[in-house]
This record gives structure tokens, C-alpha cells and sequence, in this order.
């Protein structure tokens, strides 16, 4: 029997931070609460982060008012600090993102594997709409 592999959807941001600022923000349980919303009606109340190979990272969204929510969760397949994050969310799928640094400026770029649920574009929508999120709150900090 064949198995469909799920297609993979791409998010881009060039963030004008430097690398290790960058780096801080995204990795940082305390900023993470400050920023990985996909809209102003959601937040992040709690954020958990090993970043570590084999590390678990939970990210706790919600909407404001309070009617859903669910957690984000999943263990680091790789780690290599300022370069390169890899890992795998709690329903299988894989996760990987560069940060390419151009001297005061920083690249994202995030790869995920699609999940079933909701189109791709809605997909895309959401996840550009938190690395935008992400951009703003790095370059306001």
C-alpha cells in the first residue's frame, strides 16, 4: 500500500534584528507568550520550551474569549543555535526552520508538513500570520 505524504507549506520573513536577538525571541518561553498568535482575537497565555535535541515544547493558544483553545506540542529533532530548528508536533508532523543571518538583518524561513483539517491556504494564512506577528514584536524589542 502507498502512502500519501502530506504536502509541505513554506513561511518567509526577513526580520531586522541581528541572529542572536532573533534567536532570543523565538526560543524564549516568555517572549513566545508575547507574540505566536495568528490574530489580535487569540493569545498565548503559557509557553514551555526545551530547545534542545529531544526537547518538548508546548505553546498553550487560546482564544481571548476563552471559548477554544489547544496546545501545541512536539520534541526537537535537531537544534543548532542561530541556525536551525527540526522538530516533530504531536500528530507526527515535521518541522523544520532556517535563520539565515545577513549581518543586521535575520531570514526565516519555516517549513511545515500540512495537516488535514483545514485547507492549505488557511494553513499558510495562519502560520505567515504568526512569523508576521513574530516580525513585529522582534523589531519592536
Amino acid at each position: 500500500m502507498e502512502t500519501t505524504k502530506a504536502p509541505k507549506i513554506t513561511v518567509e520573513s526577513t526580520i531586522k534584528r541581528n541572529i542572536d536577538v532573533v534567536w532570543n525571541l523565538w526560543t524564549d518561553p516568555k517572549h513566545i507568550t508575547q507574540w505566536c498568535n495568528a490574530s489580535n482575537e487569540w493569545h498565548t497565555p503559557r509557553a514551555e520550551n526545551n530547545v534542545i535535541k529531544g526537547g518538548e515544547f508546548l505553546t498553550r493558544m487560546e482564544s481571548k474569549d476563552g471559548k477554544i483553545g489547544f496546545d501545541f506540542k512536539g520534541i526537537y529533532d535537531e537544534v543548532r543555535k542561530n541556525e536551525f530548528l527540526s522538530y516533530t508536533t504531536e500528530d507526527g508532523r515535521k518541522v523544520q526552520i532556517t535563520f539565515t543571518s545577513n549581518g543586521s538583518e535575520t531570514f526565516v524561513s519555516e517549513t511545515f508538513e500540512a495537516e488535514s483539517v483545514n485547507s492549505l491556504e488557511m494553513q499558510k494564512g495562519g502560520w505567515q500570520a504568526i512569523l508576521d506577528n513574530f516580525k513585529k514584536y522582534a523589531e519592536a524589542n
